[in-house]
């Protein structure tokens, strides 16, 4: 009786450890998904503040406008970001326009050259207006680009999350990312995720992702969308904090926007 005893809590405890008891029949994919579209807001528009501070705690603060708007499919969405300060900058557009069936579209207009570049998807890897996210950071990615596993539950700042460990599904995903691997730590009170560790491809902490300030943006269709992240280069003690503000969801937002000649406007 006392081994079956034994046995039955070992079990209970192994459940509750990966938090099944949370959310039963969950697998990590799953989590994830939900992760994707909890952030999928039918259009909203928002100020935002980055900073940018060096390993001496030097700042360099860069401001802008942002406009976001999910397609008529409810998975892809389109984001426009227009930079107003500091004068280097200003007026510097990016666009990205996502497609679940194939690659996205991504622009960056660049005031000083006059003209916008396409940007390929192996340029997702490389660094967001000098910031520390990449261009691939901007969004989430398609979940079936990466396998997923769940590897334990745990806290972070109060809030109970799975753990999610997502592996690049092949070597293209791995080369455009510039990951080997991420770990994600996924609330299990709305699958936001509350801090995302990032691998570079020989498997070395890379950089690690906080985000706080959760607020509920669209409540009819249960969408969150967070206030504050914080990215910190691990390898270069360099880190990028970005504040939102002024935030519109549900806004008018037309779709002729989303456009090139939309970002080339200054």
């Amino acid at each position: 009786m006392k081994g079956l005893l034994c046995s039955a809590l070992l079990v209970l405890g192994a459940v509750s450890a990966f938090g099944q008891t949370a959310a039963p029949g969950l697998s990590a994919r799953d989590i994830m998904e939900k992760n994707f579209f909890v952030s999928k807001v039918s259009s909203m528009q928002f100020d935002s503040v980055m900073v940018l501070i060096n390993d001496k705690g030097q700042r360099r603060e860069r401001n802008s406008t942002n406009v976001v708007k999910l397609q008529p499919n409810g998975v892809d969405s389109k984001f426009l970001i227009t930079f107003s300060t500091p004068a280097d900058i200003k007026g510097t557009g990016f666009l990205q326009v996502e497609h679940i069936d194939g690659d996205d579209d991504l622009w960056i207009y660049l005031p000083a050259l006059k003209k916008s570049r396409r940007l390929v998807a192996n340029n997702k890897k490389d660094s967001f207006v000098g910031s520390d996210f990449s261009y691939g950071d901007i969004s989430l990615p398609k979940v079936d680009k990466y396998r997923h596993v769940l590897v334990r539950s745990e806290s972070v700042d109060g809030a109970d999350c799975f753990v999610i460990e997502s592996t690049p599904a092949d070597d293209t995903v791995r080369s455009n990312s510039g990951y080997s691997r991420k770990i994600t730590w996924v609330r299990k009170d709305n699958f936001l995720e509350s801090k995302v560790e990032y691998y570079d491809l020989a498997n070395r902490l890379l950089k690690t992702q906080i985000v706080q300030k959760p607020q509920l943006v669209e409540p009819q269709k249960g969408r969150w969308f967070a206030l504050y992240r914080e990215m910190t280069n691990q390898q270069t003690s360099h880190r990028t904090t970005l504040s939102i503000e002024k935030v519109n969801a549900g806004a008018k937002v037309p779709d002729d926007l989303f456009t090139v000649r939309s970002i080339e406007r200054e």
